[in-house]
């Protein structure tokens, strides 16, 4: 398990070591990689080793799935349905802290991601490394929280890395960047019905939500 510090304000200063990140993800590894809510565990989601790796090493039931973080609008169109009026309350949530269920498209990604069901969680991020993640990778991350099932999320990196230097299962490289400014995870909006339903609140709480799509 290395770890690898990095500047989150100056990708130039930190070039090495998310070019570093980029490979472990295109080589089937998993990493630790802060975002602008919690640290999250990242992997090629279309990589069926990947997935599963991130599964063991959060000891997660498999029932379970996992959102995933997006470059842009196209890769949400290549990985789920939605019409014009859900594609105006997308923009407007994205990119940010709001990861979205939208109807998942069938047969692209490996079971464990959806568990099975018929929606799909994304999220474009709006923290310039986990964005740029996306972007380079060309792919779509999973972007768990990077912690043990059954516990909490963090914030504090010194909370992730002891939690995974004592795991059977470690990530193969960390980004350390620091203790983040945030402590809560994604809020998630259901859309996949069309109405707007919370599933979860979380850093965007429901009125400022609400304000946003204007409901």
């Amino acid at each position: 398990m290395k770890i690898l510090k990095i500047n989150p304000e100056n990708l130039r200063e930190s070039r090495g070591a998310i070019e570093e990140a980029i490979g472990v993800i295109k080589r089937g590894g998993v990493i630790v990689f802060p975002t602008d809510t919690v640290y999250g565990l990242g992997a090629d989601a279309t990589n069926e080793g990947a997935v599963k790796k991130i599964f063991k090493i959060k000891q997660r039931p498999e029932d379970k799935p996992v959102p995933l973080l997006i470059s842009d609008l196209e890769m949400a169109k290549k990985l789920s349905y939605f019409d014009k009026k859900t594609e105006e309350i997308l923009l407007s949530v994205w990119p940010g802290s709001i990861t979205v269920l939208l109807q998942a498209k069938g047969g692209i990604l490996p079971w464990l991601i959806t568990a099975g069901r018929q929606t799909i969680g994304l999220r474009i991020p709006d923290y310039k490394i986990a964005h740029f993640l996306a972007v380079k990778c060309g792919v779509p991350l999973v972007a768990t929280s990077a912690n043990m099932s059954g516990k909490p999320a963090s914030n504090k990196i010194s909370e992730v890395i002891a939690q995974f230097e004592k795991a059977s299962y470690k990530p193969d490289l960390i980004l350390d960047a620091g203790d983040l400014k945030h402590s809560e995870p994604s809020t998630v909006l259901d859309l996949s019905k069309g109405k707007p339903i919370i599933s979860r609140v979380g850093l965007v709480n429901k009125k400022k939500l609400f304000d946003i799509i204007g409901v």
